[in-house]
């Protein structure tokens, strides 16, 4: 198949990740991501990456994919449904957010794209590419968004007129000449939902997040106490945030997901809210094994308890 046509190669690539579970998959040519440069200077120079010194880091590679792959031709992106079947955010007065009840997704998507990345190598033959999910410098959505899987949200996150934004995305970064999708119209309209319900706004102005002021960064990625100017803003979140998620009107049509490794811990829809500030190490290992949640850790989450509660 290797030397069959880009449109050939292209079927092959879309039916394949359907095969694997992806809900959706769009391409784009791996070409660099001008308009994204001067909006993630601007981001950068405002601080809204906060503590994220990370952020800050492999700027072209950011922008450039050929950086990343020589050679690079083809960036496959991908949509991992993660919706729960229940929220547990109803269930009780300490919530963690929903990408996080089962299993880290790095290593269930991972996975998948490595098992994609076989099935290429299998039928197309020798191809050079690498798979990404959430863990290197892949301006994930801005890809996702020039293949016209959906549009960026207002909250800055992907969405998708079909199953909202509770999803993963991934994407594979190939040598491989594939045929391109285009992007996709903004359909958030006039709706600022999002912005209105953030309760320590940290959506200043449309499309653009203050990652130093999101609940998930407090809660998550700061290692040091949490301001007290941010007190009793938190609505009982210990770990992540979905509020924004939670009121976009095109969130009604997230459906639940199909994987398995997804599912909460079975004992985790009954922790009360004194079982959460009573939690042991040995019942957060237990629970989090293979979680998320193991990324704030035990006193991580202790912290954020602590802070939610008092």
């Amino acid at each position: 198949m290797k030397s069959s046509s880009p449109k050939t190669q292209t079927h092959f690539i879309k039916s394949t990740a359907a095969k694997l579970g992806f809900s959706f998959c769009g391409i784009s040519k791996a070409a660099f991501l001008e308009e994204e440069a001067d909006k993630l200077e601007t981001w950068l120079s405002k601080g809204y990456q906060g503590k994220m010194s990370y952020l800050e880091n492999h700027f072209d590679k950011r922008l450039d994919p050929t950086k990343l792959v020589e050679g690079a031709k083809s960036v496959v992106s991908l949509v991992y449904n993660y919706y729960p079947e229940k929220d547990l955010a109803n269930n009780h007065n300490l919530k963690i957010a929903k990408y996080a009840y089962g299993e880290d997704y790095h290593f269930v998507v991972k996975e998948k794209l490595k098992e994609f990345m076989n099935k290429i190598h299998e039928t197309i033959g020798e191809v050079n590419g690498r798979v990404f999910v959430d863990s290197a410098p892949v301006m994930e959505r801005a890809w996702a968004k020039k293949s016209g899987i959906g549009w960026i949200g207002k909250n800055s996150l992907l969405l998708n007129r079909s199953m909202g934004s509770f999803f993963f995305l991934a994407e594979l970064i190939l040598d491989l000449e594939l045929e391109a999708d285009g992007p996709i119209k903004d359909y958030c309209g006039t709706c600022t939902a999002c912005m209105d319900a953030c309760p320590t706004d940290a959506i200043p102005q449309p499309y653009v997040v203050d990652g130093s002021k999101c609940i998930s960064y407090f809660t998550i990625e700061l290692k040091e106490e949490i301001p007290n100017e941010v007190k009793g803003k938190f609505e009982n979140w210990i770990f992540g945030c979905d509020i924004c998620q939670d009121v976009c009107p095109w969130n009604r049509f997230s459906q639940p997901h199909n994987e398995s490794r997804f599912k909460p811990h079975a004992e985790l829809e009954k922790l009360s809210g004194n079982d959460w500030k009573e939690i042991t190490e040995e019942v957060f290992q237990k629970f989090f094994k293979k979680s998320a949640v193991k990324r704030t850790g035990y006193l991580g989450l202790g912290r954020n308890i602590k802070f939610v509660s008092t």
